[in-house]
């Protein structure tokens, strides 16, 4: 079955609220960002809703592996996995936010694969090399809790190969149009190929600015803000190979060139103003029920089994956060269950 998760933030004190209302609406999971300068922590919220949820798949999306070391990532989830009862999964990403706030670069991609493969490694009970020191971690068997997938977000090709190899699944951070979904798909297919890996076996799914409103203006409003961050990932990332119109690479080149790091996914931050309502509508979902509910459907139909709803920017109001939510449930759960 198609599954649909909800993206939030470690917001202290309303986490648990946001976690009741995505359960009681059917959702089937809830990501929170990691971005220790911009909200609370992860895994300190997580293991609140581990307890206020019953049912609720609960997970990073996405955590990166520089700010915590690849034993300390482990752990943690792995905690979440046993207090949550095996509800846990793990998003990886290169950072974003979390590392440009303190300085930090980003990891190059072979470092990328080396620290998923010692989170997975530290996950499955085994003996890791980090730095050249071996360690495990001793409570950590496969008697005690079921290893706990580990998912990474990707937006170049590189990435996303790495992601198809590596990882458990491939989380697509590519927009939502179906040209740009279909190449990450048939990319990380490729790469699995080239690996001597099982190219149907691949687990894939993508994250996804959604702004369900009857209005359309407001609609795109909940999401320029957002979608400003997935439109930097594309800017970020090698262009070569990927379907790009002209009218949309000028956009992402802008958003790029005149990120405020500062204003981090807020709607009124100045790389906003790059993003036109023609650029909204095609690398998010914006509109009203029915037009989502086609877009989305669409997007599972190329091969997609997860999509993450990330339903409005850092800044946009909880009751009309709260009101996206509801009718996003009400009306587009239903049709993408369907069949």
């Amino acid at each position: 079955m198609n599954q649909v998760w909800l993206h939030g933030f470690p917001v202290p004190g309303r986490c648990a609220a946001t976690a009741a209302q995505a359960e009681r609406l059917g959702f089937d999971g809830l990501l929170l960002a990691d971005s220790q300068n911009l909200v609370g922590d992860v895994f300190a919220e997580l293991g609140v809703l581990a307890h206020a949820t019953g049912r609720l798949g609960l997970g990073t999306g996405v955590v990166n592996p520089l700010t915590r070391h690849p034993a300390v990532i482990a752990a943690a989830i792995a905690s979440l996995q046993i207090e949550s009862g095996g509800r846990a999964v793990l998003g990886i990403g290169r950072g974003d936010s979390s590392l440009a706030q303190i300085g930090l670069a980003p990891p190059t991609t072979a470092r990328l694969r080396d620290l998923v493969s010692q989170i997975r490694g530290f996950l499955h009970g085994e003996t890791v090399t980090v730095d050249g020191r071996a360690s495990r971690i001793g409570w950590l068997t496969g008697d005690t809790v079921p290893p706990v997938p580990v998912e990474l977000a990707a937006t170049g090709p590189a990435t996303i190969a790495v992601a198809a190899v590596a990882a458990d699944r491939v989380m697509l951070t590519v927009g939502a149009d179906p040209a740009r979904v279909a190449w990450g798909i048939e990319t990380a297919r490729r790469a699995r190929t080239e690996a001597g890996l099982d190219p149907a076996a691949l687990h894939a799914g993508a994250y996804v600015n959604v702004g369900c409103h009857p209005d359309l203006a407001v609609a795109r409003s909940m999401v320029r803000g957002s979608a400003s961050i997935f439109a930097r990932f594309a800017a970020m990332s090698t262009p070569a190979g990927q379907p790009l119109g002209r009218a949309d690479a000028a956009v992402i080149g802008q958003v790029g060139r005149h990120y405020d790091e500062a204003r981090h996914g807020l709607s009124d931050a100045a790389q906003t103003h790059s993003l036109t309502d023609e650029f909204v509508d095609r690398f998010a979902v914006a509109g009203p029920a029915a037009r989502c509910a086609a877009r989305l459907r669409a997007l599972f139909d190329l091969g997609l089994d997860r999509i993450v709803v990330v339903p409005g920017s850092r800044d946009t109001g909880q009751e009309l956060l709260s009101y996206g939510n509801e009718l996003f449930a009400r009306e587009v759960l239903p049709e993408l269950r369907a069949g």
